[in-house]
């Protein structure tokens, strides 16, 4: 067995939504040789229907502003943009 793609799915309860769980993707990765075969869409369709057997109120995701073609997959797959992100690195 080969891995050629991955993605981390959490499940976060927030206190908003009357402590409803979110969900959140990260880290998704298709090795080079294996994109635009459909994989990645057949990953984040497994994704979503994890988080809608757990009943989750939402899926969210970050992206670098960087990666247009990341960005249309993504609202392609039915994802909107809605919130503006910031973060900090620490050395």
């Amino acid at each position: 067995m080969e891995i050629i793609g991955t993605l981390q799915l959490s499940f976060i309860q927030y206190l908003t939504y009357r402590g409803g769980v979110r969900a959140q993707i990260e880290a998704v990765r298709i090795r080079k040789d294996k994109r635009g075969l459909g994989i990645g869409k057949t990953m984040f369709e497994w994704a979503i229907s994890r988080v809608k057997e757990r009943k989750a109120h939402l899926l969210q995701l970050t992206t670098d502003k960087k990666r247009p073609k990341a960005i249309k997959f993504y609202e392609e797959l039915g994802f909107k943009q809605t919130h503006e992100g910031m973060k900090i690195h620490f050395e």
